[in-house]
């Protein structure tokens, strides 16, 4: 079962370092933070995602049975208002307590309100399938090339522990996939909770494989046109105690948004099935 599409997005934020202490913040400024970090974007960008990922569900587990009525409901599952609510208040909890002033006074000046554009354009250009290789192709080569640039971006990436990070959400959210599968009927009375878990586990080195690539191709497009200084100071601030609260509550709020949608896509699956057997 191949995974969703890892998070990455404003994870590391300000160039302002955090107060020593936990601040209260209010609701308008959760409000602020999460528009200024393009999050309703982003959720718009990941409902076509899902959309996309739908179809490779249904050409992988039943070709023939694809049509109006799976579209519809994958359509449903990836209703974004309901998406928007459920990371909003997973967000807003995780939040509690952080200095919300050290990563608004990031994002609402620049560069942060540039690097948030970069990152929403460059995951809504990725929905084209030759944009997508063609990241791929560029990223590699910075890698084998060893460039300054992508050095940078692996720092980055190391900052936010954004593969191991991406790695456990995706193996959570396949596993969220085989219980829905498993609680839909459509999987064989043998299947145990047990077996299922054995099952995504075997799929971790494709998993990282995969979100590697992913992440570090994203990046290296989204940040091409950022200034080193620009990028460094992104990174610098990814090591203090105001990015990694920022960090930590974004992954909070989507990973447990992408395990619901993947066992509700589970579930989904599982009618299909068992409706084609019929």
């Amino acid at each position: 079962m191949r995974s969703l599409t890892p998070i990455v997005f404003g994870a590391a934020c300000a160039v302002v370092v955090s107060m020593a202490w936990a601040q209260d913040n209010t609701a308008d400024e959760r409000d602020a933070l999460f528009d200024a970090l393009g999050l309703p974007q982003m959720l718009d960008i990941m409902r076509a995602e899902g959309i996309i990922y739908g179809e490779t569900i249904a050409s992988d587990m039943f070709p023939n049975a694809a049509g109006p009525r799976w579209d519809a409901m994958v359509s449903e599952i990836y209703d974004v208002e309901m998406m928007r609510e459920e990371v909003r208040a997973a967000f807003d909890e995780e939040l509690e307590g952080d200095d919300i002033d050290a990563m608004l006074n990031f994002f609402t000046t620049d560069p942060g309100r540039t690097i948030i554009q970069l990152e929403v354009s460059a995951r809504e250009a990725l929905l084209d399938e030759a944009v997508d290789e063609a990241s791929k192709e560029a990223a590699a080569l910075a890698a084998a090339d060893e460039t300054p640039r992508f050095a940078m971006v692996a720092e980055y990436v190391e900052a936010n522990d954004l593969i191991e990070s991406n790695v456990v959400g995706a193996l959570n959210s396949n596993y969220a996939f085989f219980m829905g599968l498993l609680d839909g009927g459509a999987m064989p009375d043998s299947m145990t909770e047990e077996q299922a878990l054995r099952d995504v586990w075997q799929q971790e080195d494709e998993i990282r494989a995969n979100t590697s690539e992913w992440v570090y191709s994203f990046l290296y497009m989204a940040y091409e046109p950022l200034s080193d200084p620009e990028l460094q100071a992104y990174i610098d601030f990814a090591r203090t105690e105001a990015g990694q609260d920022l960090n930590d509550a974004l992954f909070a709020a989507f990973n447990g948004m992408f395990d619901d949608i993947s066992r509700a896509l589970g579930l989904a699956s599982s009618r299909m099935m068992t409706s084609q057997e019929l």
